[in-house]
């Protein structure tokens, strides 16, 4: 840790003497303490340079700055429900009380005070303060209230102090708690069960991806952490339970950039007896339901407008393999091997291992030639068989399987099949994935398996990427503005990748 700079010495110094004349700079607690908003509602209704005597007030936050003229000083505190100016005056506190109080409090200290509502003279509704109470004091002080936090990295590493300087940052964190609980209450009024599966496996499965891996001292075994929520859901749907979802954390070892996190919050749900256009409706009123509830949570937010239009109806739909052609001018994609597929992929400029599965080059291919095309939300439909060993095969279309894809300008938001549930032609594929890639990235889960011979009715699903909605809705532009404590590459000089600053 840096060496104290001559400001922290001075701010310790102050909180030195007020214990030396008995105080507590941090005490316990703030007892019968309400929201700011209670203060400027009694005030807003008086005559201008007058206070109600007919009820006290006890209000405590952080005191953002302290003008003072003589015997009297403005503060501007701040808590959850916004500022509120503060009147402190020499009769109100006493002289002594007045002149050690000022000169012990700084910026960034959290402070209770307790007094009447007023209205200022030029019409700002006040606290009278009666008596004022430290109750952290602040050492290092606060980023700059004009200009914020202006370094990247710091933003990241020091999370706190962004959101100690933006209250956008702060409103981003209440609309995510909107969204998660919008979401949960769709949901639930649709039917669905929140559950909970585990985090720790013998076999990550559900996507092509990395997992991280740990081991357990008692098993005396490897472990795996969940790459997604997919497989276990997908057995309590065969237990009986017939729509349920999961709101939780997913781990891949893989990127982190601007849509990409190894720690990432997901939303799966499964719902038996219905389809992939089943759950194409169901996401889609999920979509507008968010979009409306963004644009009230914020109604000021350019940013956010921009992204509430993306989710609004009507929505885009095209055809995985005929946009490919169109705009790929490939021929019979279908028919292609993967050899020819490597050799497409690599021409368009893919970077990907030369060994991978024909879906993982399929894949490449849709990204370079359509992805950029898409200007709003968009559903991509009828994948082939080779980009996912989960869908059930298409009905109609030879070659291709039940499955949607949505995105937004810029990346992709979720997945949803019809699912697969013939446990013979599932335990084939798994084995056909594993063969033509020589790695275990679509690791082969024989428990799912074994659950599927005991029936799984017809079922669809869906996965969504929780961070890259609340992204969208609200027009940031990396997934770390959406991430509180985002994992970060190491600080110089540490070695070690850390979500704090390193002591």
């Amino acid at each position: 840790m840096d060496p104290p700079t001559p400001l922290e010495q001075e701010r310790r110094a102050k909180a030195a003497r007020l214990r030396d004349a008995g105080g507590e700079p941090y005490p316990w607690s703030f007892p019968d303490r309400v929201l700011t908003d209670a203060v400027r509602a009694a005030g807003a209704g008086l005559a201008p340079g007058s206070e109600d005597p007919s009820r006290s007030f006890r209000v405590a936050g952080r005191l953002r700055s302290v003008r003072e003229h003589g015997k009297t000083a403005f503060a501007d505190l701040e808590d959850g429900a916004g500022v509120l100016q503060l009147l402190l005056r020499s009769d109100l506190l006493g002289e002594a009380g007045y002149r050690d109080g000022l000169a012990g409090l700084d910026p960034g200290d959290i402070v209770g005070a307790e007094g009447l509502a007023s209205l200022s003279r030029r019409g700002e509704p006040s606290l009278a303060v009666r008596s004022l109470t430290l109750l952290a004091k602040a050492i290092s002080p606060p980023p700059d209230k004009y200009h914020g936090v202006q370094d990247p990295e710091a933003k990241v590493r020091r999370r706190y102090l962004e959101l100690l300087a933006s209250p956008e940052s702060r409103r981003r964190v209440r609309v995510r708690a909107l969204l998660l609980a919008e979401i949960r209450r769709f949901l639930d009024d649709a039917g669905f069960v929140e559950v909970e599966t585990p985090v720790l496996l013998p076999v990550a499965g559900g996507a092509a991806a990395a997992p991280f891996v740990t081991r357990s001292n008692y098993l005396d075994g490897e472990l795996q952490l969940r790459i997604a929520l997919e497989l276990p859901l997908k057995r309590l749907i065969v237990g009986g339970l017939e729509r349920v979802y999961e709101l939780g954390k997913a781990f891949r070892n893989e990127d982190l950039d601007s849509t990409h996190s190894p720690e990432f919050t997901e939303l799966e749900a499964y719902w038996a007896y219905a389809d992939y256009h089943d759950m194409r409706g169901l996401a889609e009123r999920l979509f507008a339901r968010l979009a409306d509830r963004t644009a009230e949570w914020l109604p000021d937010a350019p940013e956010a407008a921009r992204g509430v239009a993306l989710f609004r109806p009507p929505y885009r739909t095209v055809d995985f393999v005929e946009e490919l052609e169109r705009l790929g001018g490939i021929s019979d994609v279908l028919g292609k091997s993967r050899d020819e597929l490597r050799e497409l992929a690599h021409r368009a400029g893919s970077t990907v291992p030369p060994g991978s599965s024909t879906g993982t080059f399929l894949d490449k291919l849709f990204e370079k030639y359509v992805e950029p095309t898409f200007d709003r939300l968009t559903f991509v439909v009828d994948h082939p068989e080779a980009t996912t060993p989960l869908a059930k095969r298409h009905r109609t279309k030879p070659g291709r399987v039940e499955r949607f894809e949505v995105f937004v300008p810029g990346y992709e938001l979720g997945n949803a099949y019809t699912e697969l549930n013939d446990p013979d032609e599932q335990e084939r594929r798994f084995r056909a994935q594993l063969g033509e890639r020589a790695d275990d990235r679509y690791a082969y889960d024989e428990e799912f398996v074994r659950a599927l011979r005991f029936g799984l009715p017809p079922t669809t699903g869906i996965g969504l990427g929780v961070d890259r909605i609340v992204m969208a809705l609200t027009g940031a532009a990396s997934i770390k503005e959406v991430l509180w404590f985002p994992l970060v590459r190491p600080a110089a000089g540490t070695g070690r990748p850390s979500p704090v600053e390193p002591r």
